[in-house]
């Protein structure tokens, strides 16, 4: 999650029944039919969630175009390729996301990137603020903060690791912008410009170590 959106982050759901990661797969959505979500909402002039203003309309539309251009420019490094082929147990990624959300819009690409050179990563897409129960299993000191990424074993639904919401050095330039009393205009701008400068290279590295940690040991089946 980047500042568009941290005013959306605050809280927890209600309790309730426990829900098993099987349940959310069922709920999710492959790559494309997110893809084509977010488009459904440009055309519509809206944004995903309960939160609908011109601003979060505004971002999707500048985020979807993001997604385009990183599509076409992201090259895999050789030393992920080869990860992603050692990377023998098959696993699912569940992505927790939403469209008006800049750091989903900067690291999805390079996420799909890599799934795709590796041939037992599926993707999965699922709306953070359809069902807060999920992120709130997976917080970021305290808060929802998106996108996270959930690595489970695609057939026992253990919980292998997690990813996000951004990269180490983005996290950490954002919390020392934070620190410093940067205001949020500002502060979004710095981390948009960060993003430009080091060309998802901090994603691919760090999705290397993810494809290789991710998995040393057989997870407890999940409640499904």
């Amino acid at each position: 999650m980047d500042m568009q959106g941290e005013e959306m982050d605050k809280g927890k759901s209600a309790a309730g029944p426990e829900i098993g990661m099987g349940a959310y797969i069922e709920r999710s959505m492959s790559f494309e039919e997110y893809a084509d979500l977010i488009d459904k909402l440009v055309q519509e002039g809206r944004t995903s969630g309960p939160i609908q203003t011109e601003k979060l309309a505004a971002y999707t539309l500048l985020n979807r175009q993001r997604m385009r251009r990183l599509s076409k420019t992201i090259v895999v490094p050789e030393s992920v390729r080869a990860a992603a082929l050692m990377a023998d147990r098959k696993r699912i990624w569940l992505i927790i996301t939403e469209a008006w959300c800049g750091d989903a819009a900067q690291a999805i690409p390079a996420i799909e990137a890599v799934a795709r050179v590796a041939p037992n990563v599926t993707t999965r897409y699922i709306l953070r603020d359809e069902d807060t129960s999920l992120i709130d299993k997976f917080l970021t000191n305290g808060g929802r903060s998106i996108p996270k990424v959930i690595c489970l074993d695609a057939e026992t639904l253990g919980i292998l690791g997690t990813w996000g919401p951004r990269p180490s050095a983005a996290q950490e330039y954002f919390a020392e912008m934070k620190k410093e009393g940067v205001e949020k205009p500002v502060a979004m701008e710095q981390l948009q410009r960060w993003y430009n400068s080091d060309r998802a290279s901090s994603i691919l590295n760090e999705f290397e170590n993810f494809l290789i940690n991710c998995g040393n040991e057989v997870p407890e089946r999940a409640a499904v």
